[in-house]
């Protein structure tokens, strides 16, 4: 298993916990960029939204390619896995860029293709936002031209949102960054098994994760391309006894009013008052993480953990708070 953490561009990643003790700052992103590879950790991934959709819309956010490229000079061997959205970066400016921030790393730069979700964010920086397929349409598209102007010496394209002429990328990256995705619907699905190269899920339960690894790795051998990566989210607590990790989930997830980074998910409020109650407990934590149940003792995750490698996956992808002291902490009981 490679372990990988989520940069807390966000100022964490507890919805109803207002002070996190990580600040959305560069000091608090390089300090743990520089600690996480003494720990062991192999990749971060680094969110790119503009508005906070953690702590609300009105705190800091990290832009994630400026910070990439800073965490790109002050690290040696850690992943950087650099969530990018087609409609917010034209392709060959961006494989322009994105090349160069991997020749900083020494070939350590990775993309979390994302085929943008959140419309009032783009409305508001006036881009344009697509409907559900026409963003997958935009994306295969985007990633054509950027691997193109990785791979070729000159390369031209035309096609419904795009264009290039005879453009050359150079200096190229030291080598071909990773592509890794998500998406659950037929569209992304499709497009991820053709031109992605690793899959990436929201957290569940390892019978759930189970068989999305074997249909994507059915695409995926249909395509004739080599077998792909599967990567997972999740939020751990470890702590030395299931009690104390009990108490501690008791404390993220209680929630006494809603706080800011609610403000955009009203229609998960929606249902008798215990659907509620349960809707917005897994919601105080992003992107499922607390469905995989990353939360005991040393030894109870890693049982966890195998369960996870016996259904094929071979990323984690984790975050916890405050970070620095728990992954420090989950460093030395679980990875070690």
């Amino acid at each position: 298993m490679r372990y990988g953490y989520w940069m807390p561009v966000f100022g964490g990643w507890l919805r109803n916990v207002p002070d996190e003790g990580m600040e959305a700052t560069w000091d608090y992103a390089k300090r743990l960029a520089q600690a996480s590879e003494r720990w062991g950790y192999d990749l971060s991934l680094i969110a790119e939204l503009n508005l906070n959709d953690i702590k609300g819309v009105e705190q800091p956010a990290l832009d994630a390619w400026s910070t990439a490229a800073a965490i790109a000079a002050v690290t040696q061997t850690l992943e950087l896995m650099v969530a990018v959205r087609p409609n917010f970066h034209h392709p060959a400016l961006f494989a322009k860029a994105a090349a160069n921030i991997d020749r900083i790393a020494g070939g350590r730069l990775a993309l979390n293709v994302v085929s943008s979700w959140w419309a009032d964010e783009a409305k508001q920086y006036g881009l344009q936002f697509d409907q559900h397929d026409d963003r997958y349409a935009r994306t295969a598209e985007w990633l054509d031209v950027v691997d193109g102007l990785w791979t070729q010496e000159r390369f031209s394209f035309a096609g419904q949102f795009y264009r290039t002429e005879d453009a050359i990328c150079s200096p190229k990256p030291v080598k071909r960054p990773t592509v890794y995705a998500g998406g659950e619907s037929e569209k992304a699905k499709a497009l991820i098994a053709n031109q992605c190269d690793a899959y990436v899920m929201h957290g569940d339960p390892a019978d759930a994760i189970a068989p999305k690894i074997a249909d994507m790795a059915a695409r995926r051998a249909a395509t004739g391309k080599p077998p792909m990566q599967y990567g997972m989210a999740a939020y751990a607590i470890v702590r030395d006894s299931e009690a104390e990790a009990k108490r501690e989930l008791e404390r993220i997830t209680t929630v006494s009013e809603l706080p800011a980074g609610y403000a955009n998910f009203d229609q998960w409020l929606s249902g008798t008052q215990l659907e509620r109650e349960l809707k917005i407990q897994e919601y105080s934590v992003s992107n499922r993480g607390l469905r995989p149940n990353l939360v005991g003792t040393p030894e109870q995750l890693k049982e966890r953990i195998e369960e996870y490698e016996a259904a094929g996956l071979d990323l984690l992808l984790l975050q916890m708070s405050p970070q620095l002291e728990e992954m420090e902490r989950f460093s030395q009981q679980v990875m070690y």
